[in-house]
């Protein structure tokens, strides 16, 4: 997941609540990792996402996705991490970056080469 964040332009990682937390400039958290928040019993990661995904998501495989509480009601969607891909999830990064990323960053990060 660090790795996946890091990687996007103007991105940092810092404590957010205890947790570590990816941001763009700063400001803008898009990513947060969570593990056994509040003993939830979960290890996940809570990412924005775009409108309608976090219910289409959370209905259709409530296995794996759920409505985070906090940011739930914002959208963001909460993603166990147990059995996920490395490409999933450096896709799941990217779409949470491209969700809040303000449009000079995502100038930049579309004219990036591709990996």
């Amino acid at each position: 997941m660090r790795a996946a964040c890091l990687k996007l332009p103007e991105t940092s990682e810092r404590p957010s609540h205890g947790r570590p937390a990816f941001f763009i400039r700063n400001k803008k958290c898009f990513v947060m990792f969570l593990d056994d928040h509040h003993g939830d019993g979960r290890l996940a990661i809570w990412c924005a996402a775009p409108d309608g995904v976090q219910a289409d998501l959370v209905e259709t495989e409530p296995e794996r996705f759920f409505r985070p509480p906090y940011v739930g009601h914002l959208g963001w969607l909460g993603i166990q991490l147990p059995g996920i891909e490395d490409a999933e999830l450096h896709a799941i990064c990217q779409e949470a970056f491209t969700t809040v990323a303000p449009r000079s960053v995502l100038k930049i990060w579309r004219s990036q080469p591709a990996d």
